[in-house]
């Protein structure tokens, strides 16, 4: 994967864009609670009769706009506390598929804050897991889109005896929906050995280990993630670029880092899309997938996320193939779902690849 960054290319064509949105996609990093979309959103709190800044369409879409991390955490519980009920988190769960579905997404790994729904919502946690394991296999039957599950824990709104309590509940679902343990929210104040105990105990029960590190905290966290937590994946990991030794680590381990481009701008990690590090972590040899993170709280989607690094770095279509791939062997798959799904990105590249232009 070291020379699949091509010199500045020219403006994104018209085919080459239709390209993107056709072609089959994989997402690893995407928050179930974050992909909640202003009219879902507005159904639910009619539905419960809850209270949001905004009463139309419109008006929550600009409540939407991302501002700054407490702002975004507010939407967030805000998005958790409107689900009162195991339908509220079926109906949620079915809108996000859909939405998986409109992009081609075949497979998607989504992160859930159970702790937060259970706390803010009242959903206990198994009626939570019948929730979602109905709208997943509603997916797979009626969208063709499979979906595995990894409940995170709050960084920064999670006591011990609550990290335990959620440690107990990834335990026993897994498999049956759930299919890893995960570490979210900021990092700042709040590192990855804090939570040892908890990801101890799942991990003994053989559950994967899928941390956030690196993003708003450096590679000490990142450090962390892997040493203290045994991370599998790394949700983020881009300011490994500020370690040189830890870029050399990742590249060796091939450990699968989560980019998630526009994300990181709205967070300040990065001052643009131009200066992201992207480009220089493909050709360093780190493992990267491409990702949309909370897509409509950063005015986003998976699709827009291969528009905007594609026109921004000029990667070609090889360079997307390797990507798209690099996310199916990252995923949590057994050999012959893992094998469909690089059988249906070969079909499709194989076949369109020939079509595309670049315009100038």
């Amino acid at each position: 994967m070291r020379r699949i960054v091509e010199e500045q290319a020219a403006p994104l064509s018209t085919e080459f864009e239709s390209f993107l949105r056709a072609m089959p996609k994989v997402e690893l990093h995407v928050h179930l609670e974050g992909s909640i979309r202003p009219e879902t959103l507005l159904q639910l709190a009619e539905r419960n009769n809850m209270p949001l800044p905004a009463t139309t369409v419109e008006g929550l879409r600009e409540w939407y706009r991302f501002t700054d991390f407490p702002h975004f955490a507010n939407i967030y519980w805000s998005c958790s506390q409107c689900m009162q009920h195991p339908e509220d988190l079926e109906f949620v769960a079915r809108e996000f598929l859909a939405g998986q579905a409109e992009q081609n997404i075949l497979h998607t790994e989504a992160t859930f804050t159970a702790l937060t729904v259970f706390r803010r919502g009242g959903i206990p946690w198994e009626k939570q897991v019948e929730a979602l394991n109905r709208a997943r296999a509603w997916g797979e039957a009626e969208l063709g889109v499979t979906c595995n599950i990894i409940v995170d824990l709050p960084r920064e709104a999670c006591s011990d005896e609550e990290a335990m309590m959620v440690a107990d509940w990834v335990v026993d679902a897994h498999g049956e929906g759930v299919h890893a343990f995960g570490l979210g929210g900021y990092e700042v104040g709040f590192p990855p050995s804090l939570f040892r105990k908890a990801f101890d105990r799942v991990r003994a029960a053989g559950v994967p280990s899928i941390p956030h590190a690196g993003e708003t905290e450096g590679p000490a966290s990142i450090r962390g993630a892997i040493d203290e937590l045994g991370a599998l994946r790394i949700g983020h990991g881009v300011r490994c670029m500020e370690d040189p030794a830890l870029v050399e680590e990742l590249v060796q381990s091939q450990m699968p880092l989560e980019v998630c481009p526009t994300s990181n701008v709205c967070l300040g990690v990065v001052p643009s899309l131009a200066e992201h590090p992207l480009p220089r972590m493909i050709a360093a040899g780190l493992n990267v997938s491409v990702n949309s993170d909370d897509p409509p709280m950063f005015g986003t989607t998976l699709t827009d996320e291969w528009i905007g690094v594609v026109r921004e770095f000029g990667f070609d279509a090889g360079a997307v193939r390797r990507l798209t791939l690099a996310a199916v062997e990252a995923a949590l798959l057994d050999d012959a779902r893992k094998q469909h799904l690089r059988e249906s990105v070969a079909a499709f590249f194989d076949a369109e690849t020939p079509l595309l232009h670049r315009e100038g």
